[in-house]
Formats: C-alpha cells, structure tokens, sequence
C-alpha cells in the first residue's frame, strides 16, 4: 500500500515545453534561468533534453511568483539560496507594496491628465503648453522642442513630423502618450523577466516602438538605430529610459539594433 501511494504521488519529469505552457513563460527564459543558475532542471531525457522534476518546478513556481511580484533575478536568487525566514519576505513584499502604491499614484494622475484631455475630443482643440505638461510630465520641456527644430529643423523628418502632427488635438497627444507609456512599460517587464534584448518579444516591442514613431515622420530601421544611438550619447534620453529602470536605455539600444539587423538581414 505504502509502495502504491508512493507511486501515485511521483509525478513524470516535464519538458521544457510543458513547463513553458504551464506556468505562461518562454523557452528562452527558463533557458536563461538554467544559464544563471536560477532554476536547473535536474534530470534529463536519453536523449540529452531537460527536464523539471518536483522539486524544480516548485522552484520555478516560487520564481514566477516573485517575478509577477516585481523581484529582481537577483533578489529572488539571494531569497531562494538563504531560504529566507518570513521576516525577510515580509521586508521585501512591503517594499515592492510600497513601490507599486507610488506607481498607482502616478498612473492616477496620468489617468486625471488623460481624462482632462477626453472633454475636450469633440472639438479636439489644440494641447497649450501647460496640457502637453500635465499630460508628459517632466519629458515635455519648451527648450527641448527649440533645440530639436534647430538639430533637426532642416531635415525630412522634421518636415514631416510638422505636417503630420499640426492637426493633432488633445485626443491625438493622449494617444501618443498612452502607446508610449505601454511600450515603455513593455521594455520594462522583458529587462525585469531577464529576456534577452536580442529575443523575438524583445524585438517586436522594438519593431512597436519604431511604427509608433511613424505616427510623426517615416522611421526605416537605419534610422531608428541612429535614435538608438541618441539614447546612450545624450543623458537626457539616458536619464529617461533609465530613471524607469537601471539600464534601460542600453536594453532599448540593444533591442532596436536587433530588430533593425532582422528587418534588413543583417
């Protein structure tokens, strides 16, 4: 009977594909876990392939609850390898509260600023300045909009950016604003999750980022690395994308040469 029991409770090792499509994460990612040490499987098929036994896939599990939390790789590692007593997790969960709470304050005003925008789609007026600042916060910047016609004012793109944009009322500006800050966010999770910026998520939020720049002027791939070039060469795009999280800016870099070098075949 205690033979029997014992048999019913020994579940088959999994594939890499049926841990994948279990808990909703991609092959690259549990290939990067295995890399770094974080979740090894720790069996393998005659063949050669991984595969999770019970207790790496309540590793995993523990993983993917943190990840969904907002733990770093890093932090989750440390918690999992001092098998962390509950004070520990108590200071960490109550930090990351703290941080998604500061987050929600901030999404509540942009939700205010969007809101404030949405009265005023039927005649869809012109943003004045102090919309543009309350709708983008400190990245919209008078002087920076002189210094770009003086850089760039004799340029096609430019040109275009004027035409395809004079139009634009208050609707059209929170748009831009809201696709922004949902790419943006996108960019976010992947450097979070540990996704390559050379991966095919990656590169599709990449290819999203560069379409949504085509809202203003055209923006072909050769192109776009030289914006990308522009986020690591000027600390204020730096300070922009990596106020959001540390080294942003050279992952948006990385993930636009990418998707540019599978759009040309290079």
């Amino acid at each position: 009977m205690t033979e029997n029991a014992t048999r019913d409770t020994t579940r088959e090792p999994l594939t890499v594909g049926q841990v994948a499509e279990r808990f909703g994460v991609t092959r690259r990612t549990l290939h990067h876990y295995d890399e770094i040490g974080l979740v090894v499987p720790g069996e393998r098929s005659r063949a050669g392939y991984r595969l999770y036994g019970d207790d790496d896939v309540t590793r995993l599990q523990q993983v993917v609850v943190y990840r969904r939390l907002g733990f770093a790789l890093e932090e989750i590692a440390g918690l999992l390898q001092a098998d962390a007593g509950p004070k520990t997790v108590e200071h960490h969960l109550r930090r990351q509260r703290a941080a998604v709470m500061s987050r929600l304050d901030e999404l509540r005003e942009l939700v205010n600023a969007i809101d404030n925008a949405l009265e005023h789609t039927m005649d869809n007026a012109p943003l004045t300045d102090q919309d543009m600042r309350d709708l983008f916060g400190d990245s919209f910047d008078d002087g920076w909009a002189a210094e770009a016609e003086q850089r760039w004012g004799d340029t096609e793109q430019w040109r275009q950016s004027r035409e395809r944009t004079k139009h634009f009322g208050r609707a059209d500006w929170a748009a831009v604003k809201a696709e922004t800050d949902a790419i943006d966010a996108a960019f976010v999770a992947a450097l979070a999750s540990g996704e390559p910026a050379d991966g095919p998520g990656v590169m599709d939020i990449a290819e999203r980022h560069r379409r949504s720049i085509e809202v203003h002027y055209d923006c072909p791939p050769a192109f776009h690395i030289g914006l990308a070039q522009m986020y690591l060469s000027d600390p204020r795009f730096t300070a922009y994308y990596d106020d959001q999280a540390p080294g942003l800016a050279q992952y948006v870099h990385d993930a636009i040469v990418a998707n540019a070098d599978r759009h040309t075949g290079s």
